[in-house]
């Protein structure tokens, strides 16, 4: 195993580091006006997954999330919870108008409607 293996953070410890500086950025505002950045921050640059992982830490019971962070909690948006392998319900459906992959049209169907 080499030196840098060691210094791996899962990711994990990754999504509560960033949270917590994200907290500690906004810190500084009032509470309120970091509440609501911390929130806002999360909801605008999280994918649903980073979200999904946070809130099953927080709701877990994990304390490594500083208090801005759980404070804004509130108002971050969970996300519906994934109903596939890999999949969103978005996905699953298709394109509107019933188009793509996911709707059965293979790739070569897809080519030769764009030509």
């Amino acid at each position: 195993m080499s030196h840098d293996e060691d210094h791996i953070m899962s990711t994990r410890e990754k999504l509560v580091r960033m949270a917590n500086q994200i907290g500690t950025f906004f810190q500084s505002k009032p509470r309120e006006e970091a509440i609501a950045g911390t929130a806002e921050h999360i909801n605008k640059f999280w994918e649903p997954r980073m979200r999904r992982q946070f809130f099953e830490m927080l709701d877990g019971g994990s304390t490594e999330f500083n208090e801005i962070v759980v404070a804004a909690s509130a108002r971050i948006r969970r996300p519906n919870a994934p109903e596939g392998p890999g999949f969103s319900a978005e996905v699953e459906r298709g394109a509107p108008g019933g188009k793509g992959t996911a709707a059965g049209e293979s790739t070569a169907e897809i080519a030769s409607s764009q030509k």
